[in-house]
Formats: C-alpha cells, sequence, structure tokens
C-alpha cells in the first residue's frame, strides 16, 4: 500500500520514514534520525575550528569563545526542559533543527558572525540531543535499549568517518560547500521526523501542573546515585575523546609524523563505528556492567602505555588507536547505565541533566591538561586521561552483574543447574 501510493521519485529516506511512521517508532527510527544529524555535525567537526580560526586569528580569544559557548550550551541544555513544559517537545525538536538551519547560514556570511553560527549549532545540538534522548526513552523498551544504540552508532559511522575529511576537502573548494552540506541535511533531518509524526512523546504526566526549574530537577538527579554513575561514565568517556581528538595531532605534529597521520588515524577511528554490530553482538552474550568495565579498563591501560611508549612516537599511536576501540565500546556501553535508571516521569528533565556530560568534559579536560602541562610534557596529558578512565573502571564495579539483561533470560539463568 505505501508503495502504490508514492510516486517513482519520492526519496527513499522519506519512503523509509513513512514506512517508520506506519509501523511505529522503533530503533531503527532512531537510528535513521542519528544517522542524519551525524552528517549535520561531522561535515563540520574541522572546518568550524578553522572557520573560526579564520576569523579571529588568536589562538587564546578562540579558546576563549569556545569556553564561553560551552557555558551557554551547558546551560541552554539545563534550559531546555522547562521549555519542553511551555513548548510542545515536537516543537522543541523542531527549534533545534532550525537552529542548525540558523547558525550554517551565519557561518555562510563569514567573519565574526560564524561565532553566533558557532553557538546557534552548539545550542541546536544539545536541544536536538535532548529531545531525541527523550523520544528514545518513550518508544523503546529497556530491553532493546543496547540494540538501539548500537544502531545508533552504526548508522552514524559512515557521517563521522567521512565528514571530518571530506568538510576540509570541499571547503578548499569552495568555503561556503561544507556549511551549505550541513543545511540541507538539518531540512532533511526535520521533514524525516516530522513524517515520522513522533509527536511529544508518550503522555506519562498529568498535563496540568507547575513548571518545574533547572534546580528542582537537578536535586532530584542528585538524590539518584545510579543516574550519577551513570552521568558520571559519560563524562569520562567523553574527556577520554576529547583527549584523543584534540591533543592525539598534537602529538603527531610535534613527534614530527604530521598532521596527515593524524587525521587518518582519526578517520580510522571513526570507521570503527562499523564494528558495532559485533560489539553489539559481544554484549549481548554479556552484562552491561561487563562491557562498560572492559572499556574502561582497557581504554586507560592503553592511555597510560602510550605515555610511557611516548619516545617511540608510532607505537605510541599505536596504543592509543588501540585506546580509541574501546573508547567506542564504552560509546555503546557507557550510556546505558543511565539511561537504564531513568524514571518514566522524569525523561526529559534527565535526559538535559545527561546532555551536560559533553559541556562537562568540554570544560574539565582543556583545564586537567593545562595543569599537567605545567609539570609535564604532552604525553602527560594522556597518562591523566588513562588515570580517569581506570576511575570509570573502578566505578562500573558497583554496577548490578545481570544490568541489562533481558528478565526472559534472567529467569532461564535461575532457573538453568550449576555446572
Amino acid at each position: 500500500m505505501l508503495e502504490r501510493s508514492n510516486p517513482p521519485w519520492f526519496p527513499l529516506w522519506l519512503r523509509q520514514a513513512a514506512a517508520i511512521r506506519l509501523r511505529g517508532p522503533g530503533a531503527r527510527g532512531f537510528a535513521v534520525l542519528a544517522g542524519v544529524e551525524a552528517v549535520i555535525r561531522g561535515i563540520l567537526v574541522t572546518v568550524m575550528p578553522l572557520s573560526m580560526y579564520h576569523a579571529f586569528p588568536d589562538t587564546s580569544l578562540v579558546s576563549e569563545i569556545y569556553f564561553g559557548i560551552g557555558v551557554v550550551s551547558l546551560l541552554a541544555g539545563l534550559m531546555v526542559p522547562a521549555l519542553t513544559r511551555i513548548v510542545p517537545r515536537r516543537w522543541a525538536f523542531t527549534a533545534g533543527a532550525l537552529l542548525f538551519v540558523a547558525g550554517n547560514i551565519l557561518a555562510i556570511l563569514g567573519g565574526p558572525l560564524v561565532a553566533l553560527g558557532l553557538l546557534c549549532n552548539t545550542v541546536a545540538t544539545v536541544t536536538v540531543f535532548i529531545c531525541l534522548n527523550a523520544y528514545l526513552l518513550d518508544y523503546i523498551a529497556k530491553g532493546e535499549l543496547v540494540r538501539a544504540e548500537s544502531l545508533r552508532m552504526f548508522y552514524s559511522a559512515m557521517a563521522w568517518t567521512l565528514g571530518p575529511v571530506a568538510g576540509v576537502w570541499i571547503m578548499e573548494i569552495w568555503r561556503p560547500a561544507p556549511f551549505l552540506v550541513s543545511l540541507v541535511a538539518a531540512l532533511i533531518l526535520l521533514v524525516i521526523f516530522w513524517v515520522m509524526r513522533l509527536g511529544n512523546g508518550k503522555l506519562i504526566a498529568p498535563a496540568r501542573g507547575p513548571a518545574l526549574n533547572p534546580l528542582a530537577y537537578l536535586g532530584r538527579f542528585f538524590r539518584q546515585p545510579r543516574l550519577i554513575a551513570g552521568w558520571l561514565f559519560a563524562v569520562l568517556k567523553s574527556c577520554g575523546w576529547w583527549v584523543y581528538v584534540v591533543y592525539l595531532p598534537i602529538f603527531a605534529v610535534e613527534s614530527g609524523l604530521g598532521d596527515k597521520v593524524a587525521g587518518a588515524m582519526l578517520s580510522l577511528s571513526n570507521a570503527l563505528l562499523f564494528a558495532t554490530p559485533i560489539m553489539l553482538r559481544w554484549m549481548q552474550r554479556r552484562a552491561v556492567r561487563a562491557a562498560v568495565r572492559l572499556g574502561f579498563l582497557a581504554a586507560g591501560a592503553a592511555f597510560i602505555l602510550a605515555t610511557f611508549a611516548s619516545l617511540l612516537p608510532p607505537l605510541a599511536l599505536v596504543l592509543l588507536f588501540l585506546g580509541s576501540v574501546f573508547l567506542i565500546l564504552l560509546d555503546i556501553s557507557a550510556g546505558l547505565p543511565f539511561l537504564l535508571a531513568v524514571r518514566p516521569l522524569q525523561r526529559t528533565e534527565m535526559s538535559a541533566v545527561y546532555s551536560t556530560f559533553r559541556d562537562v568534559s568540554g570544560i574539565v579536560t582543556p583545564g586537567v591538561a593545562w595543569l599537567v602541562l605545567l609539570v609535564s610534557p604532552l604525553a602527560g596529558v594522556f597518562a591523566a586521561a588513562g588515570l580517569m578512565l581506570l576511575g570509570g573502571w573502578a566505578m562500573a564495579g558497583q554496577l548490578h552483574p545481570q544490568l541489562g539483561i533481558a528478565a526472559a533470560r534472567r529467569i532461564a539463568q535461575r532457573r538453568s543447574p550449576l555446572p
């Protein structure tokens, strides 16, 4: 019926979205949205810093602008739940997508407006992230969250693998090109969202009630140790990626290996996202705790060993690459303890709290690196990151051994005789 009602020129991605609408939004539907959102950001991941530096040719000034935007993004994320109490969630998501459009238009205009474009894109990222996570918790059963997270990573893999290189390449041909690609992707995201008709999520709370301010739901967050632990896992994992993405290229250049080697390693690490189905199958045979602990332990050990191998730069880079393999495992698993612990009535509010892990890691990582560099060479930053990741491994030992295992499988395990 669906195929007959659509003309031959009807875009494939719209047909998929329409089919998802008829079946109901499942894990694959959210993966499609995540894949398109990855195009919006992936094409700009290297372009935006370069554009900022061209607009403000002062590294210190650029750092200050990024810091200020990070603070604004943190505050904006905390205000999104209050916004969704006034504005329906579908319109909050729409506003986020339109902020992507506005940010790219400002970046195309160039000059000092690039900073405003970066601000719009950053606030758009946190708004869309919060809304998508709230929808995910509304429509995906807890037993399907592991599969949903791995599918989201897999569908985003191509954008994050090719985007950083393609963005710089097409910018050299025509400066506005990557921003136009990102703008078109934002419009596609918006169209898919409305075709899927996610609406305002499931109605799980009374329509009337006092508006919640950020301090109120932050209090609820701090009264739930499981949510705190899940948020800390996300922060520590993000800190590891910060060190890998920012300080590995600097180390490669300072060691004489060149920026091309660093760029190739970043693309190769992003290409590992295609391995997420394999990681998912491994996780499905074990509990979430096993995956989280292995990810933190192996990544932390690799980063620390890279510090000792810094006198042999190629070996150090290989070790850091191995660490990135387990950071991807954490991308799949480290957010699950938080998502599995969120109560239905607090989905939007706690999604806003969870989204702050990016901004917090973006403030903590440069701060810790600055302190380390006062007393140590650049390789010391890898050791600091490794110690933080090992802290995540120790903390993950407190997770429930059967977290994330489907109820039917837990019952079967209890009924099975001991060997």
